[in-house]
């Protein structure tokens, strides 16, 4: 058992190092736009009054920008572009656009172009849903977030001691137009920023930032050209984790016999706050957990689950985890699990959460023909105060045998995907499988939904059942003609 063991445990440890090998691998989003080297944004706009703000209170920085622009061309302009530079376009995730106006119109198309790979400047081009008038004006409402954009300052701690997280942006929210007016507001988990760069003020202005409690704002700001940058560096206490899922592997398989839906998470989780300085003391954390102070470690994960879900599960390299809670009634469905090991800073842990769930609340039948539509959460891991970030999520659907002409829907931005056959027991020719794949989410993103439509004919239910009779019958058959056989031994007829 001790063997055993221990070779699960190197498979644990090498499966840790190949995903987050294939996780810092991932490529930026690109684009089938593919512009001319020597590509810049055409001049059609001027942001009369921006807004940026910056929110540092969870484990990643989330970022939006409130703009006021005019088109300054002499006819009508579609296209928008937003620059970021390459490692920014490496880690943003989640970038959405809407007309703050009107927030309830739909998302605008955003997406990433390329031009250009060894520019250290990219661009995100945004299309309006109509032309803009010749100096008429349109709101936008741009929100995004970057992952692995925080630095722990120092690098080590203690058990007892607190963390600082360093970020650094610019005050000048970089534009590829005129700004005639902004300011940058940071929003704080706390009133504790021992650094932070200043700004000096121009033209009789004041030096920023002013600050009111946990709030920093730079600015305002008067005209600004197009490109304008100003580097800013803070650092700020953060007592919390730095939670995130290098990679999520989420399996949803349907059964239209068995009424049921199954749903099980695979994450590869790691903890980015500052290391440990000295080896962990299990005495000194036992102690501690009498008066629960701020740690950096993660000692339990939430999941907020569908109501009605049941049989959950919890299991790790080594086997089955037995610290786990689930609460289930009328009003909600909660698993709260905790890690056989507290999870400081620099350290991994990977695991399974698991379900299941009546397939009637996720599936209803089409009045007419023979297609069903699936109704399902795209993201549901841990709610944290703390906040999760994801780098690379590969969501399965697995529907019956026989499913046919697939199709989807969601507003989680995807990079891939792809229907391919998924084969298991007793299945003849295998079971259709959608397989989307997405790249640098955050929790905002968790309960987002996916509806999958599929057709389903009436006899492809049988073929199971076939199968199985089927094979029945084989085993049958063989078991009466292996029993009719004559096996014994006799001897030679005089």
């Amino acid at each position: 058992m001790k063997l055993l063991a221990t070779a699960a445990a190197v498979l644990s440890f090498a499966s840790t190092v190949l995903c987050a090998e294939k996780g810092n691998l991932t490529k930026p989003l690109t684009s089938r736009l593919i512009l001319p080297s020597n590509f810049k944004p055409p001049q059609n706009f001027k942001n009369v009054n921006l807004v940026h703000i910056i929110n540092l209170e969870k484990s990643y920085p989330k970022e939006q920008i409130n703009v006021l622009i005019e088109n300054t061309a002499k006819d009508a302009q579609d296209e928008y572009f937003i620059p970021f530079t390459s490692q920014q376009m490496a880690t943003i995730g989640g970038l959405e656009v809407k007309d703050r106006k009107d927030p309830d119109a739909g998302l605008f198309d955003a997406e990433a172009v390329e031009f250009d790979s060894e520019s250290d400047t990219q661009f995100y081009r945004i299309r309006l849903p109509k032309p803009l008038a010749p100096k008429t004006q349109q709101t936008l409402g741009i929100s995004y977030s970057y992952l692995s954009a925080l630095e722990p300052l120092p690098k080590h701690v203690g058990q007892q001691e607190s963390q600082y997280l360093v970020y650094t942006f610019s005050a000048y929210c970089p534009s590829t137009y005129v700004t005639l007016k902004q300011k940058t507001e940071v929003k704080f988990p706390s009133t504790n920023v021992p650094e932070y760069t200043i700004v000096p003020g121009s033209k009789g202005e004041s030096e920023s930032p002013q600050k009111q409690g946990a709030k920093f704002t730079y600015g305002s700001f008067g005209e600004l050209p197009a490109g304008a940058v100003e580097p800013v560096k803070v650092r700020y206490e953060f007592t919390k984790p730095v939670i995130h899922v290098s990679r999520l592997e989420r399996d949803i398989e349907v059964s239209h016999w068995g009424g049921n839906i199954a749903f099980e998470d695979r994450f590869t989780l790691h903890n980015h706050a500052a290391n440990l300085s000295k080896n962990f003391d299990r005495v000194q954390w036992a102690s501690q957990q009498y008066y629960s102070p701020p740690s950096t470690a993660i000692k339990e994960l939430k999941f907020p689950l569908r109501v009605g879900s049941q049989d959950p599960y919890f299991t790790d390299v080594i086997g089955n985890v037995s610290t786990s809670r689930f609460r289930s009634n009328k009003r909600e469905a909660n698993l709260e699990i905790k890690p056989r090991y507290p999870i400081f800073g620099g350290w991994n842990y990977p695991f399974r959460v698991g379900w299941n769930a009546d397939l009637k609340k996720f599936l209803r039948k089409l009045k007419t023909g023979q297609g069903y539509v699936l109704n399902v959460p795209f993201l549901e891991g841990p709610k944290q105060p703390e906040g999760v970030s994801y780098e690379h999520i590969e969501l399965r659907v697995i529907l019956p045998e026989g499913a046919e002409n697939v199709q989807y829907s969601t507003t989680v931005p995807l990079v891939g995907a792809e229907v391919t056959l998924h084969r298991t027991f007793m299945d003849t020719t295998g079971r259709t499988a959608l397989t989307l794949t997405a790249i640098n989410i955050v929790d905002d993103f968790r309960d987002r939904e996916l509806i999958v439509t599929y057709d389903y004919p009436f006899l492809a239910g049988f073929r199971k059942p076939l199968v199985i009779f089927t094979a029945f019958v084989g085993v049958f058959c063989a078991a009466w003609a292996i029993g009719g056989l004559d096996v014994g031994i006799h001897g030679k007829k005089k």
